[in-house]
This record gives C-alpha cells, structure tokens and sequence, in this order.
C-alpha cells in the first residue's frame, strides 16, 4: 500500500469515477470533512509522481466538492455551489448545481429557472453527486427542488434526475440567481410526500447508481404496512433520443408551482426488492452506499442485513430476479465499487480494503490491520483494474492511499 497525499489538509474522493481514464490520476475535493461543504478547490494527483493539480478554484466565496471524472475524456463534473452567498441565498441542498471543467473551461451542467412558468429542460433547486454513465453521454444526480422548499420543505422530496446533451437551456425569468446550463435536464423518479402503507410509493429517491447506459438503479423510502419506512432498490429505463427525453408524460417536466417536475413519457419506476416482510427488512442506509451494476449490468449490488442483523452484499438481476446474498462476512463497514472486470467487489471488512469474489463470495484482504481504519466514505478501482484508492486519517489528516488490486 502506498500513501499518495500528504499535505496537512483532507482531500475528499467522492464514492465512484474519482479516476482518470488513463489510471494515473486521482480527482478530490479539499472540505475540512464529508459533511462540511467548505473546499474552494477541485484537484488531482498523480499516483506515480505525486504531482498535485488545481482543475478550479471556486470564485466569489462560492465553494466545490464531490468531482467525478468522465470514463474516457478529460472532463471533471462537481458540485457548485452559490457565487457571493448571503443570508437569503447560501449553500443548501437546493441551492447548488453541477459544473464542468473540460479544456480549462468550466461551464453549468444544469439551468435553474424558479420564476413562472418554468422552462423545460432546467431544474428549480440544487443537484448533487453527479455521475456520468458508463458510454459518456449522460450524467445521473439526485435533486432537491428550491420552489417546494420555499412552500413547505416537506414538500421537497429527494429525487434522481439526468442531464441529457441536448442543451443549452436558458431559463426565461430574470431572478439574479438563475442560470443557464450546457445539459437538458429532468427528474427519472417519483415521489410523494405521503407513500401509503404496504404500496410501492417513496417519498425520497436516492443513492443511484447506473445500470449500463440507459437504465439507473436507486434506493426508495417505501413505508410498511405498519407505517415504517422500509428503504428498497428501485430502477428506472431512460429514453433512447432527444425527442423521448423531451416528451412531457403525466405532467410538466418542468413541475408546477406545486408539483415535482416530472419523468418523461414512458420512464417508469419499477420496484425490484420486497423486504417488508423480513426480519431485517430494507436496504441499509449506515453505512451509506450507492447501488452499484457490474460492467456487463447484469447484477446490480447493495448492501441489506442477512438475518441475523449483519450488513452483507447482496446480488439481483435488473429483471428483479436471482436475489442472493453474496457475502457472510463480520459486517460491511463502507460503500463498494464493482473491479472492471465484474469479477470482484472491493470495500472495507474488519477495517481493512477487502474484495469479495463475486461468484462465490469469498473475501480476500488487500491490505494489513492497522491502527487507523480505511474511511468508509470510497473504496474505488482505477479503470485499467490495477489499483485500489481510499481515504484513510493519516497524522490527523484524510489522506489517499492506494494498493494493488491483486485479484
């Protein structure tokens, strides 16, 4: 294993594509934690050299974290959040956007129009963890919506949307904190703020992850028939082409004064798991996981507690068939990345980097015991399958490290 950072300051992997395409190069953001949104930088370091680059430094007292890399170009897409913050408009779950720097030129993923009548194609509050899918063309997010927060925050619902490249969309009001975006973007989920009992209602969509390029897995809060909230898997087709990603379904996608926008025609929300009725019923959401396909999208993995309350990796085909329960280990302590070759899952077990052989489930340890345990926060592949990275505290700090991924 081999530390790859050292400045005395934390650096941040967000939980998938925090690698270059060509292996060499690992993307971060500089927050002082997870949970505090305060980095004014989006960096990478070369994991040979150890050469550190600046990709943006944020302007205006605005601040950036949670960069992705796009699979085969040199393109970063990260959270921003908002230039010259005051008391009425500040970093908030629906105050952010996603941005994208390609050739030294950093420009928004995503409009934001929030003055009637809304325009089609942006969005009306803040997006967040954006992921490019597998092929390069479009970028998942989840999504909290500013006009709904404004009437009743219970009413803005965690959702997952796509930006598609059919932009530029430029919003039609002329409040100062609207922008335009370079991407066409809708919500692919459903929720409602009141899911009835024992139905396959959600009131928060979240924690997705792309199923090949054209379908996303993600989790939904679903209710028992005791009221309980029961978190299962959930996926969802998207449209083929530009007019079905721009084809109104059931209402606006645009939303309404107060309404989520909603899907395009013909993406429908399907439940794959139903757990209500087990010991340990739902999807876990500690530790906090994204669902995650292998490259041939035809398992999708999460993390569920086998019966007796121990968090395990568990396998399900797209179709909703084949559930299984791939590991019996001491628990699963992080979020988890496919290896590109489909053939291993790597995480943290008994605080160590760990692979699980996706066939059989058998655990091999890719690094020793030591005193300060890898962050559970990402444990990620470099796209050749060579190297592991994580985050572990090192002398007070949250540093990376890499090993070989020797499968």
């Amino acid at each position: 294993m081999k530390q790859i950072t050292f400045d005395p300051r934390n650096h941040q992997l967000t939980n998938t594509r925090t690698w270059t395409a060509d292996s060499q190069w690992l993307v971060y953001d500089v927050r002082p934690s997870g949970a505090s949104f305060t980095g004014d930088t989006i960096e990478r370091v070369n994991v040979d050299t150890g050469e550190i680059e600046v990709i943006y430094r944020a302007p205006a007292g605005a601040h950036v974290g949670v960069v992705t890399v796009h699979p085969a170009e040199d393109r970063y897409v990260f959270i921003h959040g908002p230039e010259n913050p005051d008391a009425d408009w500040r970093y908030d779950f629906h105050h952010r956007r996603g941005a994208v720097s390609a050739g030294g030129r950093v420009s928004n993923l995503d409009a934001m129009d929030i003055t009637p009548p809304y325009t089609p194609g942006a969005l009306r509050g803040g997006s967040h963890v954006h992921v490019w899918s597998p092929d390069g063309g479009l970028v998942s997010f989840t999504y909290n919506d500013h006009v709904l927060h404004e009437r009743d925050p219970a009413l803005d619902l965690r959702n997952v949307g796509v930006a598609a490249p059919f932009g530029p969309v430029v919003p039609g009001g002329n409040h100062p904190r609207e922008y335009a975006g370079s991407c066409w973007c809708v919500l692919v989920s459903r929720t409602t703020p009141s899911p009835r009992p024992g139905s396959d209602d959600i009131d928060r969509a979240y924690e997705e992850g792309w199923v090949g390029s054209r379908r996303l897995a993600f989790i939904g809060d679903t209710r028992s028939a005791s009221g309980e909230k029961v978190p299962e898997l959930f996926i969802v087709t998207l449209p083929q082409d530009e007019a079905g990603w721009k084809r109104a379904g059931s209402g606006p996608l645009c939303g309404t004064d107060s309404a989520m926008p909603v899907p395009p025609a013909g993406v429908v929300q399907q439940r794959l798991t139903f757990t209500h009725d087990r010991k340990y019923p739902g999807l876990v959401n500690v530790p906090r996981h994204w669902v995650r396909s292998d490259p041939q999208g035809q398992q999708i993995a999460f993390l569920m507690r086998d019966e007796s309350g121990v968090v395990q990796l568990w396998l399900i085909a797209p179709d909703g068939s084949g559930l299984r329960q791939l590991t019996r280990s001491s628990g699963i302590q992080s979020a988890f990345n496919w290896h590109p070759s489909g053939n291993w899952l790597g995480f943290v077990l008994e605080g160590r980097i760990a692979l699980a052989d996706a066939r059989s489930g058998e655990i091999r340890f890719l690094t020793p015991d030591r005193e300060n345990p890898p962050s559970p926060d990402a444990v990620v592949f470099s796209p050749d399958g060579r190297q592991v990275a994580w985050m572990q505290e090192t002398d007070g700090f949250r540093q990376l490290w890499t090993a070989p991924a020797v499968v």
